[in-house]
């Protein structure tokens, strides 16, 4: 028996002290929560403690499983109402709506307006969309949709505030007689009462539709202090080419615009390098007092008015300073152009009944001044050379000077007192460019290396692209009669000389 007692006691001891069993029993015990609250508060405040922790845990569990589901029932609430503020709008009946706006729209512009649809939104804030507008009997104003925004704090007030977002509006040439009135007008529409207040107006993507400008997309800011005080206009071309700034003072308007990189949208495609222009808006008047431009190395400035009180008026005066002209002479013939550099300056003006044409029925006067040029596709050296019936094209004359006066009746060019100097010759004449390109005129050559050929008289006919420059017929039969009477050399030069008289007094009597 003591044997016995004496192995259990030596086993019990070896679990107590070596087994690893042992050990991981000791210590679940040693780190139980039950073991640690009975021996740190005791059995009965322990007992307590755990009871409360596992109530908490239980209602934990409780709240969390009824927050989950109030929180679906919330979710399909809110779900529903978002359908329900997105169909909503549909529903509602805008017919007479959209003939009242049709009709007062019309009163107050003056030309028929029409409109193809209008609901309302309420997300992502209520506003009223209206699609498809057309304004003028031949549509001169479309626009895609404009949104209707009203501030928040003003919808339950008498005076309502809104936004306007105007989408993709497309201008013909026509709606300037449209804005025109509006204009006039705008003394008229600014004392009209009403209970609605424009806070702001932005534009996207304007695009004019006139087929002689190529114009880029603008976007619009316009902003309006209270009663519809306009503030300013800013104007931005989206390919960065021009921005325009218009802000009231007083009654008048001042507008300031630049540019750069610029096609001038008006007449020849000109490339502008750098534009400034300060102008004043008042009523029915455009002045135009600071024109201030930076092209092909040289300089443009003047000034100008346009009018529009009954008939359309435009005036102004302009001066080219040091202009390289070979790339813009090529833009009007590229067979036939001149370089060098251009001082000009003149007088323009015009009126009509419609804008568009104003540049049709333009008069203008200027004095110009090529100096040290050259005349590309023709040599008049040769051509005064060449006494034979027959046109002389290519070549280039070197001029140390060309100057004259350029006369503009509407669509006809008139290039008169001409004068041309080198060291090879020297000559005056006149030309006649017609509204359809057609050339007619006569220019007299005086060789300086030539004692026999003192003058030539050269008509000039053809087109800016193909012109036809020789010895006028009179020129030529009086050569053949003077060498066939007196012989060549001075006989042809006298016959030449006469022939040159009798072609000026033609020419004469032609003018009267």
């Amino acid at each position: 028996m003591a044997g016995k007692e004496k192995a259990t006691n030596i086993s019990v001891s070896g679990l107590a002290s070596g087994s690893s069993t042992w050990a991981r029993t000791r210590d679940t015990w040693i780190n139980s929560p039950l073991l640690y609250q009975l021996s740190y508060r005791g059995i009965d405040e322990g007992a307590i403690v755990i009871a409360k922790r596992i109530l908490v845990n239980h209602y934990a569990t409780y709240f969390r499983v009824n927050l989950m589901l109030k929180s679906k029932k919330i979710v399909i609430w809110l779900s529903a109402l978002i359908s329900l503020l997105i169909i909503l709008p549909f529903l509602i009946p805008t017919q007479s709506y959209l003939n009242e706006a049709e009709r007062v729209a019309s009163d107050k512009i003056g030309v028929p307006v029409t409109i193809a649809s209008i609901h309302w939104s309420l997300l992502p804030s209520p506003r009223v969309v209206v699609e498809g507008i057309t304004v003028g009997k031949l549509q001169e104003i479309k626009v895609a949709n404009i949104v209707v925004i009203p501030t928040l704090s003003s919808l339950f007030s008498s005076t309502k505030v809104l936004d306007l977002r105007v989408n993709k509006p497309i201008i013909k040439q026509g709606a300037i007689v449209i804005a025109s009135t509006l204009f006039s007008k705008n003394s008229e529409l600014s004392r009209d009462t009403t209970a609605i207040n424009i806070h702001n107006i932005q534009v996207e993507a304007l695009q004019f539709d006139w087929p002689a400008n190529k114009l880029p997309l603008i976007n619009l800011n316009v902003n309006f202090k209270n009663a519809n005080v306009l503030k300013s206009v800013t104007i931005n071309a989206e390919d960065g080419t021009f921005k325009a700034v218009i802000s009231p003072k007083s009654e008048e308007y001042l507008i300031s615009m630049l540019a750069k990189n610029w096609i001038s949208p008006v007449g020849l495609p000109v490339l502008i390098d750098s534009a400034k222009f300060e102008m004043i808006l008042k009523d029915s008047r455009l002045d135009i007092p600071i024109v201030d431009v930076a092209l092909y190395d040289g300089k443009l400035t003047g000034n100008a008015k346009i009018s529009w009180e009954k008939d359309w008026r435009m005036s102004g005066k302009l001066k080219l300073d040091n202009v390289s002209i070979k790339k813009p002479s090529r833009l009007v013939s590229k067979t036939v152009y001149f370089s060098g550099n251009l001082f000009s300056s003149g007088d323009f003006s015009s009126s009509a009944k419609e804008p568009s044409a104003l540049v049709d029925n333009i008069r203008a006067d200027f004095k110009f001044n090529v100096n040290s040029g050259v005349l590309n596709g023709i040599d008049l050296v040769k051509v005064a050379s060449i006494l034979i019936k027959q046109g002389h094209s290519g070549g280039e004359t070197e001029f140390d000077e060309l100057s004259g006066l350029l006369n503009v009746v509407g669509k006809q060019y008139n290039l008169r007192n001409l004068k041309i100097s080198s060291g090879l010759l020297s000559g005056t004449g006149q030309v006649k460019i017609k509204a359809n390109e057609q050339l007619d005129g006569n220019v007299e050559i005086k060789l300086k290396h030539s004692a026999s050929l003192i003058a030539i008289p050269l008509n000039v006919s053809g087109t800016l692209n193909n012109p036809v420059v020789l010895p006028s017929k009179i020129a030529l039969a009086g050569a053949l009669a003077g060498t066939a009477i007196l012989g060549p050399g001075v006989g042809t030069s006298l016959g030449i000389k006469a022939g040159g008289v009798i072609n000026k007094f033609k020419g004469l009597f032609q003018n009267n």
